[in-house]
């Protein structure tokens, strides 16, 4: 046997020595973090319904906010940057503690029980990433390797959460670096995706799927009309992300201590929600979107989530911004529908997706989710939308972290961080 074909069949062993190990512990990763999502998803869902019976846990929210700062002082990570710690994690290696995972599985509950303005997506992804990363590390993996381990648990998380799995397996790849996506993770993410989903699907927990009445025929006015929204969405999306930044930036300058910080931010949600006059926009928001697709939303929703959640989040409270963007894009979308006699329903799904994109830069991710939520039938639109949404959103995002390799207008290479 000559020394090319030993070779050869030393490399087809390589190769498939690594494609098992990685099926192997990409189930692994999909078990773990599917059991410890689908616990997550139980405890959001009862602190929730805690809330909704006994509204006046509203007024205990200041107090909630210094015990989270207390939390995670006392375990030694005041410096949480968050999700931007897992996406840095994965670019430049930066050390991702496991007791990033109980810390924000045990704040976001605290927030949402107290009626923080909050999401859940962002937390499972904090969650799955700091799982998978600590197993890549007890195993010791190198360091590449260990990034697709935290990839793993971020898809899995988001699976088990949000019940999506196609979109949860490109998402890990694809929000990193926009204009590169990390094809080596495809497989590894996938399994653990569908494991995710097979764990959290058997205890019940599936995803939201909303039925689009009556889409009308795609033409050019209809594109045209949906376009006009796309292009107002990726705006909406910017000052989403601006308004994030900017109540973080305000609440730093201007009140330094973190207890402070994370009390005052509390007092301002129960102001809000007082002038409000009820706790629509505390909590995920979920509401909303089921108001949305009712065609029942106030006009002002969408502003009034935005603030909701960046005085939220800004203060230092613990969640995600994802579902509050689902929130803010649905009922955008449904006052431009109302306003234009457009099929306020088709326009809410589309408004969710376009914000989606807008402010995460993932338009494989917000295609498939588009279809995992309303189905195929109104694919023209969502594929339309997107492309418009993720063009003119810029270079904002919700992850300061998140890198932006290749520009949106040129076929250049530009690697410069979000907004």
């Amino acid at each position: 046997m000559n020394e090319v074909i030993k070779h050869k069949i030393k490399h087809n062993i390589s190769r498939f020595v690594t494609s098992t190990k990685w099926v192997i512990f990409s189930i692994i990763v999909g078990i773990i973090v599917g059991i410890c999502a689908t616990a997550f998803f139980f405890g959001l869902s009862v602190v929730t319904d805690f809330r909704i019976k006994y509204p006046w846990l509203l007024f205990f929210l200041p107090l909630g906010g210094m015990a989270i700062v207390g939390l995670y002082h006392l375990l030694k990570d005041d410096n949480d940057s968050g999700t931007n710690l897992v996406i840095s994690a994965i670019h430049s290696g930066d050390h991702l503690p496991f007791k990033m995972a109980p810390l924000i599985f045990v704040s976001t509950l605290i927030t949402h029980l107290f009626g923080g303005s909050a999401g859940r997506e962002g937390a499972a992804l904090q969650m799955g990433g700091s799982i998978g990363n600590s197993i890549g590390k007890f195993f010791k993996f190198d360091e590449k390797d260990k990034h697709v381990m935290i990839m793993c648990g971020m898809s899995a998380a988001f699976s088990a959460i949000f019940g999506t799995p196609m979109a949860a397996a490109i998402f890990s790849m694809e929000m990193i670096s926009i204009g590169v996506m990390y094809y080596m993770a495809l497989v590894p993410c996938v399994i653990s995706s569908l494991v995710a989903h097979g764990i959290a699907a058997s205890f019940n927990v599936t995803n939201d799927f909303f039925v689009i009445n009556k889409i009308p025929s795609f033409g050019i006015v209809s594109a045209v009309k949906i376009s006009i929204l796309a292009v107002l969405c990726a705006l909406v999306s910017i000052l989403f992300c601006v308004c994030l930044h900017t109540f973080e930036g305000l609440y730093k300058k201007y009140i330094t201590n973190k207890y402070l910080r994370a009390f005052t931010g509390g007092c301002i949600v129960i102001a809000l929600t007082l002038l409000v006059g009820d706790q629509t926009y505390n909590g995920t928001g979920m509401g909303i979107i089921e108001k949305c697709i009712d065609s029942s939303v106030r006009p002002e929703a969408f502003i009034l989530k935005i603030i909701f959640t960046a005085v939220t989040l800004g203060a230092g409270y613990k969640g995600g911004e994802i579902v509050p963007s689902f929130c803010i894009g649905a009922a955008f979308g449904c006052l431009f529908g109302n306003m234009i006699g457009f099929s306020p329903t088709l326009c809410t799904a589309v408004g969710m997706t376009s914000l989606f994109c807008g402010v995460t830069n993932c338009p494989i991710t917000s295609l498939l989710i588009s279809f995992e939520l309303f189905g195929y039938d109104g694919m023209p639109y969502f594929l339309l939308s997107i492309a418009f949404s993720y063009m003119l959103s810029g270079y904002f995002g919700l992850y300061k972290s998140q890198k932006i390799l290749y520009s949106k207008y040129k076929t250049n290479y530009i690697n410069k961080s979000t907004h």
